[in-house]
């Protein structure tokens, strides 16, 4: 589990930093472009967050649960939505669209686990 979180929050974050030199030069392209900033921004975003719950996880029993769904939400959303977006970008593909909205749904998930934990005891 940590280590599939630790990879998808590194790749994650190589994807973010080349997607965002990307979008600075696509001056042509401008939906393109937007569209690899608005991966990269939440891209890099939730991967430091996934750190931060990796050492959650690492923590006592009790939070281990909301710890592991915020986890799992946060390594979903980057990659169903930073992915989609890059892959949108990229490509003609429009259905690729209708993945975007999972992810996002994905990371308002792991944020609410996250909030969870504020009121479990230790």
């Amino acid at each position: 589990m940590i280590r599939v979180w630790l990879a998808i929050a590194g790749l994650g974050g190589l994807a973010s930093v080349a997607a965002g030199a990307l979008a600075a030069h696509l001056a042509g392209e401008p939906r393109a472009a937007e569209l690899l900033r608005t991966g990269a921004v939440y891209g890099m975003v939730h991967a430091a967050a996934l750190i931060a719950v990796i050492a959650l996880a690492q923590g006592c029993e009790p939070r281990r649960g909301a710890a592991a769904v915020a986890g799992w939400s946060f390594a979903a959303g980057i990659v169903l939505f930073s992915g989609s977006l890059f892959a949108l970008a990229g490509s003609e593909a429009r259905w690729l669209g209708w993945v975007t909205p999972f992810g996002g749904v994905a990371l308002l998930l792991g944020w609410a686990a996250l909030a969870v934990l504020a009121f479990r005891r230790r």
